[in-house]
């Protein structure tokens, strides 16, 4: 399942990120590890930049960090992770966060998973669409942090994914 965003089409208007990740385990070890994310169990890495992150957002009226919890059922379309709603859901293949924070256009993060029978791939994708200059002016000044938070978060994952597969 691959993610359809407005204006999609329109060169320039969508901004990505996007990381991939191969990690020894299953689709469905994969596939918990992207869905604890949150709450309790933080981002993975540099979870003190995610607090900043929310803290900032609250300064200026948005949802700052919603304590997720620890979730005990699973992950359902519509839930509030911290700062993110999740948007869609494919169990073992796919999660979509729609960013709730105040940012100047649209954000997503997406988790896409998929097998070659032995391996799983965990490819992240950062998704913006900007509102405007500030929005573009927006994205360019966080690149440099979503380089240390995007690559601590996938490998999080991975290893959240290897530890899961050894677990069971």
């Amino acid at each position: 399942m691959t993610a359809s965003y407005p204006d999609e089409g329109v060169p320039g208007k969508v901004l990505t990120d996007r990381r991939v990740i191969v990690v020894e385990a299953t689709t469905a070890d994969a596939f918990r590890a992207v869905a604890n994310l949150g709450g309790d169990n933080g981002w993975y890495a540099w979870n003190w930049l995610w607090k900043l992150r929310a803290w900032l957002d609250s300064l200026f009226g948005g949802v700052g960090m919603r304590r997720s919890g620890s979730r005990r059922a699973p992950l359902a379309i519509g839930d509030e992770v911290d700062f993110w709603r999740v948007e869609a859901l494919v169990p073992n293949q796919l999660i979509r966060l729609r960013a709730e924070m105040s940012v100047p256009g649209d954000a997503w993060l997406e988790f896409d998973i998929s097998s070659d029978g032995v391996r799983s791939t965990v490819r992240q994708t950062a998704t913006f669409i900007p509102h405007g200059l500030f929005g573009r002016l927006y994205w360019f000044s966080v690149f440099p942090f979503h380089q240390l938070v995007f690559r601590g978060l996938l490998r999080g994952i991975a290893r959240a994914a290897l530890r899961d597969r050894r677990a069971s």
